[in-house]
């Protein structure tokens, strides 16, 4: 029987039941809220796969193997959850016989969809290739650290044979890497480099209690070195820089005596004091043993550096100086400040006496004439155009040494030059 005026049809079975089949505009709305539904989860995985493969790339730099591992978990867990997914639509909606509008663009939905998860799919394999080339380099590494670790064992079985590894220092090797540091001539530059840069910086303290105190700052840089004729009034300063570093490296051919008392006069001796004290503040190194032999070259620097004249002039007396010589370490902001230049000199002297031969400082007289294999100009801009003579060196701002066959220059001041602004 046909009923009209309804979308749906009556129809009997051959046991005279009546059968009522689903609405077709409701079937087919029912198929369109599960495939957006699948579109929908389809693209959130995407989003997510897109996150996990960002934070693979971010672990590779700098290169973490953990944080790898658990990247590379993510993007396979992705992949993974798009496989299910495209299985379980191919199981549950077989190929459409159908071709209407509406079936037409679902299929070209699916087919964007199938040719997103073969992309895919594509990934994964590379991801897979990817894992297991870094699970080989992990297993490198991992084999080099064992190396490594065979090795510290010998040197510290070695240095202990010699005494130069004392017991009690063992936990403090270990929180600073002690034996990750090589003897370089790299590494010497670089504390070359950090030993100007103290210099520098306690010049600056100076000069402005200089300056508080009213002294004549002219006249104190020609005391220093007298007819240096300095491009601009600002140069003046190099005068003051000149002076600490005179006071500094006076002596740094000598073989200061070495501490603790277990430590031998030898090339390794040095370089341990070099790595026992190099990232520590210098209050503390002088707090555990004020008298050390790194306590007595700054107390001695001290008083070298610092004019009982300028003392009194920046504090209105002597105390600090006496508190020094008495064989005290005050817990003063200005003394503080010069701890830092004494422990980057004390350790380029370490460093110097740790490479065999040892490194020989040269210094550079006034006077003579301009030389680029031995000397660098501490002002970079100068002017020096042809036919003018070679410029002279009016202050020598921090010497120069001899490495094996390197050299590694001195920073002059040039006197009488132009520079440009």
């Amino acid at each position: 029987m046909l009923r009209t005026g309804h979308k749906e049809t009556e129809s009997h079975d051959n046991n005279n039941q009546k059968v009522y089949p689903q609405p077709i505009d409701e079937t087919v709305n029912h198929n369109k809220e599960s495939m957006d539904a699948l579109i929908l989860k389809i693209f959130n995985n995407i989003s997510s796969l897109k996150a996990a493969y960002i934070q693979l790339q971010n672990a590779h730099t700098p290169y973490d193997p953990d944080k790898i591992q658990a990247a590379d978990k993510l993007v396979i867990e992705e992949l993974m959850k798009l496989s299910e997914l495209k299985h379980s639509y191919r199981d549950k909606n077989p190929k459409l016989t159908s071709a209407s509008p509406k079936d037409s663009r679902l299929l070209a939905e699916i087919q964007e969809q199938q040719n997103l998860l073969k992309t895919y799919e594509v990934m994964v394999k590379k991801f897979q290739s990817q894992i297991q080339t870094r699970d080989s380099e992990i297993v490198q590494m991992q084999k080099q650290i064992q190396e490594s670790g065979q090795r510290k064992m010998k040197l510290e079985k070695k240095l202990k044979q010699r005494g130069l590894l004392p017991k009690e220092s063992e936990a403090f090797e270990e929180e600073n890497s002690f034996f990750s540091i090589e003897l370089t001539p790299s590494l010497f530059s670089s504390a070359v480099d950090t030993a100007y840069k103290s210099i520098h910086d306690f010049s600056k303290p100076l000069i402005n209690m200089m300056k508080m105190a009213r002294w004549d700052l002219d006249a104190a840089a020609n005391a220093i070195e007298s007819a240096v004729v300095y491009a601009k009034r600002a140069h003046k300063k190099y005068a003051f820089e000149s002076h600490i570093c005179q006071k500094m490296f006076s002596g740094f051919q000598e073989n200061f005596s070495m501490e603790p008392s277990n430590l031998t006069a030898s090339h390794e001796g040095f370089f341990h004091q070099f790595l026992a004290i190099r990232a520590m503040d210098p209050l503390d190194v002088l707090s555990q043993n004020p008298d050390s032999v790194f306590g007595k070259f700054s107390r001695k620097k001290y008083l070298l550096v610092v004019h009982p004249k300028m003392e009194a002039s920046f504090f209105g007396n002597l105390d600090q100086r006496n508190y020094v010589m008495s064989g005290g370490h005050p817990r003063t902001p200005f003394y503080q400040a010069f701890l830092k230049l004494a422990k980057s000199v004390w350790l380029l002297h370490r460093l110097a006496y740790s490479f065999d031969p040892k490194v020989e400082v040269f210094q550079v007289k006034k006077g003579i004439e301009f030389s680029e294999v031995y000397m660098e100009s501490v002002v970079k801009n100068i002017i020096l155009e042809e036919g003018d003579s070679k410029p002279k060196v009016g202050l020598m701002v921090m010497p120069g040494f001899m490495i094996g066959g390197s050299v590694i220059q001195s920073l002059v001041y040039l006197s009488g030059v132009r520079c440009s602004e």
